[in-house]
């Protein structure tokens, strides 16, 4: 069965789209009466299939970054909003919609893409691999403590959260340089004000450093308020926490620590290698409640892609990639820590583009995807090769949902 896939445009078809996704989805709430959703979706990015006149699915992106090993900010398709209604499932209609998308980043010159899945067993058919991950940690802040040895910190200011947003785009736009970073577009921000707007009870924001050169900030609020005063656990939620600085972050975790009407704090999306725990005298103050997938990668142009990062260590190896959607990324790359380059030597290991997605950023080893039967090894020694030479010193982690 075909589908007709278009870009929508108007007021009432990205109304349409919005609440198509929502419905898909189950569990999110209706928008605002009112909301102009126009200023939420990027001009010629959101997608449609419709049944007659109406919407059966959608799918949508923001132009972003994303940072990849060695520091560089590739052109990145942000990819949010795909469902299809229940009446509709099952048709075909997201093979349809994924295919028109990777397309149209194709076409663009995005160099890469990534999501965030709802379903783990439906985006690896269209390329994407899981390449980073993220913890929810919990604090016991009674218990915790920081260490003499640990960074002093520097000045930190509440700030009126409704006029923050511009101040704290800045900051994290200068800090994260990190690998798995993804830049936060207008249209993020102004998603992020208009959830806050919705939300009933207190929020807050920190930032640290001085006026006009603050280098982190903290955004938090406080959940079960109706009991607040005679709680005996009382519980804020950290929602972004963004430090350029070792001085930042320890500064920021120092003011959360420092919150005397509080018992448990939460942080739900924090690097897997985070190092809280060790900023701490006792590191039993700070749980690891869960790890769970963040980063969906798909490598839209695997040549651009694998020239775009950095490799490290000596020694070379010809990978072979097969990429069953955009079969122009179908080849075999000679990599070293020189440089990528298309070769006709044969294959020392090969897997599909997937698999090299999850590979690509750190986030998983050669190894494992070996033992699993997703790497082919041809050469003895191939495998401990492509270890060194796509090796980083910590885990990618984006820490942005959308």
């Amino acid at each position: 069965m075909s589908f007709d896939v278009r870009v929508l445009s108007g007021e009432d078809d990205l109304l349409a789209a919005s609440a198509t996704f929502r419905t898909a989805l189950l569990g999110l709430p209706p928008l605002p009466p009112g909301t102009d959703v126009t200023r939420f979706f990027e001009p010629g990015r959101t997608l449609g299939v419709f049944d007659g006149a109406e919407p059966a699915g959608t799918a949508d992106s923001y132009a972003s970054t994303l940072v990849v090993p060695g520091g560089a900010r590739l052109p990145h398709a942000a990819v949010t909003h795909v469902g299809v209604l229940p009446t509709h499932t099952r048709r075909g209609i997201v093979t349809a919609l994924m295919r028109r998308q990777l397309a149209d980043c194709a076409e663009r010159g995005e160099v890469v893409a990534t999501l965030r899945a709802s379903e783990a067993v439906i985006y690896e058919r269209f390329g994407y691999g899981i390449a980073g991950s993220s913890a929810r940690r919990e604090v016991a802040r009674r218990q915790a403590r920081v260490r003499e040895t640990a960074p002093r910190g520097g000045r930190v200011r509440l700030l009126d959260p409704a006029s923050s947003w511009k101040p704290l785009a800045r900051i994290y736009e200068d800090a994260a340089v990190w690998t798995g970073a993804i830049g936060r577009p207008v249209s993020w921000w102004r998603q992020q004000e208009l959830r806050q707007a919705a939300e009933p009870g207190p929020a807050y924001v920190v930032v640290h450093g001085e006026d006009g050169a603050e280098d982190g900030y903290a955004r938090y609020h406080p959940i079960g308020t109706s009991e607040w005063f005679t709680a005996r656990d009382r519980t804020i939620v950290v929602d972004d926490l963004v430090a350029a600085t070792p001085r930042a972050y320890a500064g920021l975790i120092r003011y959360l620590l420092g919150l005397d009407l509080v018992d448990h704090i939460v942080l739900p999306s924090t690097a897997p290698d985070d190092p809280l725990p060790l900023l701490l005298t006792d590191e039993r103050a700070v749980r690891t409640v869960a790890v769970r997938d963040e980063t969906w990668l798909r490598l839209v142009d695997v040549p651009a892609a694998l020239a775009g990062r950095t490799y490290r260590g000596p020694g070379s190896v010809a990978v072979t990639v097969t990429d069953d959607l955009l079969p122009g990324n179908t080849g075999t790359y000679m990599i070293s820590a020189d440089g990528v380059a298309r070769t006709k030597r044969p294959a020392d290991l090969s897997l599909d583009v997937a698999t090299l997605a999850a590979l690509y950023l750190g986030g998983s080893r050669w190894w494992q995807h070996a033992r699993a039967g997703r790497v082919a090894v041809h050469r003895e020694g191939a495998l401990e090769t492509a270890e060194a030479l796509f090796r980083t010193d910590s885990l990618p982690f984006a820490g942005t949902v959308f």
